[in-house]
Order: C-alpha cells, then structure tokens, then sequence
C-alpha cells in the first residue's frame, strides 16, 4: 500500500500557516497527523475498485494558496453561473476553499452562513457526520483553508436556496489542490435549501478534495444540490456525508459534468425513526473521462425510508462506475429502500459498470434495486423513425429525454434553468447538435 507521509507539498508547516481560530488550527495538526499514518487510497480497496486511483501522484500537486477577492474573468463567470438561478436568498463565493464574501440577501432573522476563519465565528457542527474517514477525508480536514458553515435555526424556512460558487484554480507545477469544507445544519422543524456549483478558475490541471456534512435534525426538510463544471484535465474527489433525523427529509441531487476523474461520494444514514431520504445523481461523459458515483443508504431506525435514482450516459471512450449499497441495520424494521442505476452507453469504445448491494440484518423490510446498462433502445428509436424522424436525430431525442426527466425533478425548482443549460451543452458538443432537455436556454 502507498503510504501518505513524507510529501513534500503537503506537511504540518504548510498546514499550520493556512491560519484561522485555535480551535482550526489546532483540528488541521489533528487531521494532518492521522494523514500521514494512513495508506493512500488503492484500486485494490472495494470502495475504489474500477477507479483510476493509483495514478493519482500527489507529489505533483500543492495546497492552493489562499488568495483574497476575483479578477474580472472570476467575476464573469459567477455572474453567468447565477445568472441562470432565478432567485436565491444568499450568495457565497469560495475560492480554493477560502470564503470571498458572503452576500446575505433576503435571509430570514436568525439564519448564520458564517466563514470559520472570521473573526467571531464559532465552531460549526464540522465531523459531526464525515468523522475520521480515508486518507482524502483526513487531507481536507489537514488542508481546508476555511469552513462554511450555514445553520438555520429551529422552525424557521427558507424559501429560496443558499448559492454557494466554489472557483478552483487550475494550472501550475506543481498544480493547484483546493479543498473545501461545508456544514449546513437544518434545526429542528426548519426548511431550507443549498445549492453548490464547483467550477474551474482557468485551464490546466487541478485536484479538488471538497467534503460537505449535512445534517437534518427532528422534522426539518433539507435539499442540497451539487453541479461540478471543472475543466477536463482537473480531479475531482467530493465526499457528501448527510444525518437525518427523526421525521426529517433529506433531498440531495449531484450532477458530475466536468474532469478527468470524477467522483463523488453520498453516504446518507436515516438514523431517527420515520426519517427519509431521496438521492439523485446524474452524469455525462465524454472523450476520455472518468465518472465515479457511489452510495449509502445507511437505515439505523425503524419506520425509515430511502430512495436512489442514479442515471449516466456515456459516450467516446469514456467510462462510468456506479457501486450503490443499501444497508439495513438491526433494529430498523419496517424500513423501505429502493436503489436504481440507468446507464446509456453511445459508443462502443464507452464502458459503464453498475454494482448495487444490499447488506440487510432485520427480516421485516422492503428493499429492492435494479440496474440497466445499455444502448439506446431499439423499440423507443423504431417508434420514432417510424413516424418519421431520422435515425441520428431520433438517438438524440431519446437522449435528451433521458436527462430531462431526472434535471426536471431536481430538489430546489430554481436551479433547474442552470442545470438544463448546462446539460444541453454538453450533449450538444457530445451529440454534435444542439438538443433540448425539457426547457428554455435561460443561459445569458
């Protein structure tokens, strides 16, 4: 196994100068020094199997320096990004995982998104869900700059979403690493709703290591949206960890679009009775990308409910993993679990992989999961060259279709316009046309 200590561009020195309150610092050593005893990743680990892991050299990168406001080609693209969300109620900018400037809107009283690195801050609810972890959980706690922390309190709703642009830079000897951290508590009865977009601040080659703990206590409704745009020679390494509560409602949808390597990680445990959680994902690959989803649904009460829709295309010589496990726990009777992988494969140089598991300690349960991996279907492209479409246009309408269906249902209604557009371009530059996916081009 490939040990973690001893890189020369990442140590305690460099840890420890990312500044920040006591407790922050003192949480980097911490996390540094439980680094530099584990193992690296490896594809013979299950978790990481049909990943190019082993190629990731970290040597090659070093922690992006923290730098404070955005020049105008940064600025330009926030504004095109929020631009297509047609309302919020906060906008935070990220840079390298170091929070640019909060703007507060029109927040309900009581409502904090706090920099952990201000002045005054307290600690937020950070590994109370991603606690401890493999050595790329334990680099972020090492190496976050800052951490967002946004809390609603107890019965309050937020109508509008949270946006949160996270701009990572590229390009450099060694590349740029950034790694951002992100805590949002929903309290007791609260409703509210995040949507975080991750995107590349210039060309070249990058590693982005984000985590982000969501935490859902007794009755409340959190949704969380997640859009990676990064360029195509970045790596992409996301962790969601998320805590439901008891008659609490977890949303959570991923959309990976962008990268060489992209993987992103949702472990979402039900722990108090009567809790739910529905997890989305889409992806698109192209050219020689790499696409990695992987879930939990962790029930550990009774009376809980989970639900997975999982659905990727594939195209050129790219490739895909899904690898899903539901796990019921002793005690969690009367759970309810679905778990659901749909892959389309358009060329045959492209590979997609489905690995759905079931891991169940109770008898009186309902759990199911289903998978398809394939081509487009022959019946749907009969049906519509019979009435007339042409053979390469009726692919692309299948196509389309597939994606519209899950981005029309995504968690928070007003990030939909930016997820249609973004979409559409990349099956556009995939399928060498323009398609639509459901909606307007609200782009510009």
């Amino acid at each position: 196994m490939r040990k973690a200590e001893h890189l020369p561009t990442f140590t305690a020195d460099i840890a420890s100068a990312l500044g920040g309150p006591d407790w922050l610092r003192e949480r980097r050593l911490e996390g540094f020094e439980a680094f530099s005893k584990q193992d690296l990743p490896s594809e013979a680990e299950e978790v990481w199997r049909y990943s190019p892991i082993d190629s990731l050299d970290l040597e090659s990168y070093r922690p992006s320096v923290v730098e404070d406001g955005l020049g105008p080609a940064d600025q330009s693209l926030v504004d095109e990004l929020v631009g297509q969300i047609l309302e919020r109620a906060a906008l935070c900018i990220v840079r390298d995982g170091s929070i640019v400037s909060i703007e507060r809107g029109d927040l309900p009283e009581g409502v904090t998104i706090e920099a952990a690195r201000a002045e005054g801050s307290l600690q937020p609810s950070i590994g109370q869900v991603v606690e401890g972890g493999d050595a790329l959980v334990r680099l972020n706690d090492a190496f976050a700059p800052d951490v967002l922390s946004v809390v609603v309190p107890v019965g309050t709703v937020v109508s509008r979403p949270i946006v949160v642009v996270h701009l990572c830079t590229a390009g450099g000897d060694p590349a740029p690493a950034a790694f951002p951290r992100t805590v949002v508590r929903a309290e007791r009865g609260s409703e509210c709703s995040v949507v975080e977009i991750v995107a590349p601040s210039g060309p070249g080659r990058s590693l982005v290591v984000p985590v982000a703990e969501l935490l859902a206590d007794e009755g409340s409704h959190l949704s969380f949206v997640s859009l990676q745009l990064l360029g195509d020679e970045a790596w992409y390494l996301g962790r969601i960890g998320a805590r439901i509560e008891r008659d609490a409602a977890l949303r959570a949808f991923t959309v990976g679009l962008g990268g060489a390597y992209d993987r992103c990680r949702t472990d979402a445990a039900v722990v108090g009775q009567g809790a739910t959680s529905e997890l989305r994902s889409a992806y698109l690959g192209t050219g020689e990308q790499i696409h990695d989803v992987r879930t939990l649904q962790d029930h550990a009460a009774p009376r809980t409910d989970s639900d997975l829709l999982c659905k990727g295309a594939v195209a050129g010589s790219s490739r895909s993993v899904y690898s899903g496990l539901i796990r019921i726990r002793h005690g969690a009777v009367r759970s309810n679990a679905m778990q659901t992988n749909h892959n389309l494969v358009l060329d045959e140089r492209a590979h997609a992989d489905s690995v759905p598991n079931l891991e169940i300690e109770e008898n009186d349960v309902r759990c199911s999961h289903a998978s398809t991996v394939g081509p487009v279907d022959e019946d749907q492209l009969y049906y519509l060259e019979s009435r007339g479409v042409a053979p390469d246009r009726a692919e692309r309408l299948i196509v389309a279709g597939f994606f519209a269906d899950i981005v029309a249902k995504a968690p928070v209604p007003a990030v939909v316009p930016l997820l249609q557009h973004e979409v559409a371009a990349r099956l556009a530059a995939t399928l060498d046309e323009v398609v639509p996916t459901g909606g307007e081009d609200h782009h510009g």
